[in-house]
Formats: C-alpha cells, sequence, structure tokens
C-alpha cells in the first residue's frame, strides 16, 4: 500500500511506470523519466478498459486522490464514464472561451476569481504575485504553450532577487495550473515534475557584505555606470526594495527642504513629524504591503540623485531606456557588478604582487542581500528594532498584529536620522574615511 514516504522514496524510472496504490483498487500512481508523478485511475466502463487522469502529485495528495478515485469508480458503477465526462467538460470550455482560453493572463484572472478568492484567504498575495510575475510576464501567450525552459528561466530570475519569493512564485503558478487542468482549460501542468528553485529547510538568509564587500559592490556600480549602477548605490543608501527604485518616478521625489510639525496628542509626549521634503514618497500600489510609505533622503542618496541624467517620455520613470517602461534585465547588471567586482580584485592581486588569476568572486550575493545589510548596520548603528523596520518598510515583527493596527506613528524623524548615520558609515567605507570618525559618530547618537 502507498504511503508518502513510499512515494517520496521511488526512485525515476527509465521509462514510464505505473505504481498500483494497494488500497483503492484501480488506483495508480504515474512515475515520468522527467520525475513528475501523478494519479490515474482504470475501470472498465460497457466492458471497454478506460483511464482518467484525476492530477499531479504531490499537489493532489494522496488521500485526496483515493478520494478522487473513489468518486470516480462510484460514477461508473451509476453508469457514468469519468474520462469521457472530463473530456467533455474540456471541450465545451474550449468552445465556451474560444481557442485562445488557455491565455496566461486570461487563466490568471479566472484562476483568482473562481478559486483562490473562494479558497484561500491570502488570496490578495496570490493575485498580485501571479499577476506581477505570470500576467505581466506572458500576456497574451497561451499556457499550454510554456515550457519548462521558460518557467526555470523566470524562477531564476526572481530567484535572484528575492530566493523565497522564487518559491512563493512557483508555489502559487503551479497552484493555478493544476487548477487549469482540473477544469479543462490545458491539457498538462507545465509544471509537472518541477521543484521549488530554493532550498528552504535549514536555510538561513543571512548574507550580509562586509565592509570591503561594500566597497568593491560600490566601486562597481560606479564602474557599470547608467542606469544600474545608480539604482545599485541608492539602493545601498535607501534599503528600499529593487523595484521600488527602478520603478522610480520623477513625481515620487521630493528634495524641498523638510517641513516637520509638532502633533500633540492627550495623553502621550509631544511628538515631530516630517510633513514633506527630501523624502521618496511610494503610494500603495509600488510599495509590497500595498501602503505608501516614504524613504527619507540622505545627503549621499541627494547628490545620487542629483547626478542622473534626464530621461524623456511621458510615463516620467526615472530610470528608464525607451521613457515608457522602467529598466530590466537585473541579471544581466549583476554579472556586471560581479565582472567589475572581480576585476578590481584582480588588480588588488596584482599590486600585492600576488597572482591575479587566483583571485576569487565574492561569495553569492543578491540585490536583496544589501537590504539586509543596511538594516545590519543600523542595528549596529544603536537604530531601534521598530525604526530599522520602519525604515525596511514592513509590516511585521514589532509592527504587525495589533500593535501594526493602532501604532500608526511612521517614525519619520527617526527614520531620517538612522539613515543619515547610515550615510555617514557608507560613505566611511566606500571613501577610507578612519573607521575611528565612523565610530565616534556612532557614540554621539547615545
Amino acid at each position: 500500500m502507498l504511503t508518502d514516504l513510499a512515494i517520496q522514496k521511488l526512485p525515476r524510472p527509465a521509462k514510464r511506470r505505473e505504481v498500483p496504490d494497494g488500497k483503492i483498487g484501480g488506483l495508480y500512481l504515474v512515475l515520468q523519466p522527467s520525475g513528475a508523478k501523478s494519479w490515474a485511475v482504470r475501470y472498465r466502463f460497457h466492458g471497454i478498459p478506460k483511464k482518467a487522469t484525476l492530477g499531479s502529485y504531490p499537489a493532489l495528495g494522496l488521500g485526496a486522490a483515493r478520494e478522487r478515485a473513489k468518486a470516480a469508480i462510484g460514477d461508473v458503477a451509476g453508469g457514468k464514464d469519468p474520462a469521457a465526462e472530463k473530456k467533455a467538460k474540456r471541450q465545451a470550455a474550449q468552445a465556451a472561451r474560444g481557442v485562445q482560453s488557455d491565455r496566461v493572463d486570461r487563466v490568471v484572472e479566472q484562476f483568482v476569481e473562481q478559486h483562490a478568492k473562494k479558497r484561500t484567504r491570502d488570496w490578495r498575495q496570490t493575485e498580485r504575485m501571479l499577476k506581477k510575475e505570470i500576467a505581466n510576464r506572458w500576456r497574451g501567450q497561451r499556457l499550454s504553450l510554456i515550457t519548462r525552459a521558460q518557467i526555470s528561466a523566470m524562477l531564476n530570475e526572481i530567484a535572484e532577487r528575492a530566493p523565497i519569493g522564487a518559491n512563493r512564485v512557483f508555489a502559487a503558478f503551479r497552484k493555478m495550473c493544476n487548477w487549469a487542468v482540473d477544469e479543462g482549460i490545458v491539457e498538462h501542468n507545465p509544471c509537472a515534475g518541477k521543484k521549488a528553485p530554493t532550498p528552504e529547510k535549514g536555510r538561513e538568509r543571512t548574507r550580509v557584505l562586509s565592509a570591503d564587500e561594500i566597497r568593491l559592490v560600490w566601486q562597481a556600480c560606479e564602474s557599470i555606470g547608467w542606469p544600474f549602477g545608480p539604482i545599485g548605490k541608492l539602493l545601498l543608501s535607501t534599503a528600499a526594495r529593487r523595484e521600488e527604485i527602478a520603478g522610480l518616478r520623477h513625481a515620487e521625489i521630493d528634495l524641498s527642504p523638510v517641513v516637520t510639525e509638532v502633533v500633540k496628542i492627550e495623553g502621550e509626549e509631544p511628538r515631530t513629524i516630517e510633513l514633506s521634503g527630501r523624502r521618496l514618497l511610494l503610494p500603495g500600489d509600488r510599495s509590497k504591503n500595498s501602503v505608501a510609505r516614504s524613504i527619507p533622503l540622505s545627503d549621499l542618496a541627494i547628490a545620487i540623485i542629483e547626478a542622473l541624467p534626464s530621461v524623456e517620455g511621458d510615463a516620467g520613470f526615472v530610470f528608464s531606456t525607451t521613457g515608457k517602461t522602467s529598466v530590466t534585465g537585473f541579471s544581466r547588471a549583476k554579472q556586471a557588478i560581479d565582472a567589475a567586482v572581480l576585476e578590481a580584485l584582480k588588480e588588488q592581486a596584482e599590486a600585492r604582487g600576488d597572482d591575479p588569476a587566483k583571485a576569487q568572486p565574492l561569495p553569492h550575493w543578491t540585490f536583496h542581500d544589501l537590504r539586509r545589510t543596511v538594516a545590519t548596520n543600523l542595528q549596529q548603528l544603536g537604530t531601534r528594532l521598530e525604526v530599522t523596520e520602519a525604515v525596511l518598510g514592513h509590516v511585521s515583527g514589532s509592527r504587525g498584529g495589533i500593535v501594526g493596527i493602532y501604532q500608526r506613528y511612521q517614525y519619520d524623524v527617526e527614520k531620517r536620522h538612522a539613515l543619515d548615520l547610515w550615510a555617514r558609515r557608507l560613505d566611511g567605507i566606500v571613501n577610507g574615511a578612519p573607521k575611528s570618525n565612523v565610530l565616534e559618530f556612532a557614540k554621539a547618537r547615545a
């Protein structure tokens, strides 16, 4: 009799193989040489051998597969042919929706409306991921024609900026494809047999760049130039998310002087809040948490912005090569930065009299690691946890739950102070200021 553990231990076959369940007669686990697994139930209808596909494993678990098999066998006993009914349902769905019924963007909309909204509490997160990463990427293309190579390329690109995020996108996309198979929209799930791109068990996302690594990356950003060089430096200066900087619009930048106001609330100490000036103001639809937020700009960040070239275009993007859309191609940009870093390390080795050919690239890092690097330095500089989270735009941790509901104070003044502290340290790192000066500045805050 099959168990989940036994299924996991089944070797990948050299050719297609069917493994009987042993508990539900007629239920088989189908193993493919590619590693894909699916469920099928075999039966006889009017004396003719038939087979009905139930779904892919592990999306359809062992228990659920047995329930579907029992239902199919019950239908046969009642005079119904499950395979014929499924085929008829698929043909009817295709006829009703047209030949292009499996257009990716259309399937995303249908899945969200007909499945995610009804069966998942966090359907908005599912909708956001699928629209951003799937519908926008393959708009107008047919889901049935999406290849495994295309899926791999997509997941690799997402994993570069958000390793665990790539797993979440993959899970949502795979579930959508399984639903599309069940609804008769497509014949096969293009994700069948693929694994999540990033191992999560025992994996800690702790990569923080050292001062030497920060200096090398900063210098590499200067080397590669527009547009990804300034983007990289702004990521290090602001701790913003990659998409927040890449999609920046001129209307979101406020370089006017800071305007503050002292607010007095009964029962609380007076607080100074910032009303405007020297900040990026991101609308909710440009924030991961769908909440508008401001990012204070240090002198260092403002200097980077003021040195940017002007981009013509009605869309108002700060970083654009077309004037119509924001820049893309972060994977290539990362490769260019890594190449520039390695070249700098070779030059350093040669200056020391070492063999430059033995120079090694930096240990793997991603653009997302720059945020963690800034956050770690803020903590080292004495920044309170809730302020660091506010800088990062987090709504979890100390700002989550009931605290997040009632704590509407945005820490604008504290965020600015923290990012100014970081700018001083960052300037010291990239320009070689004495370390003692940085530490002395940090002590002055206490």
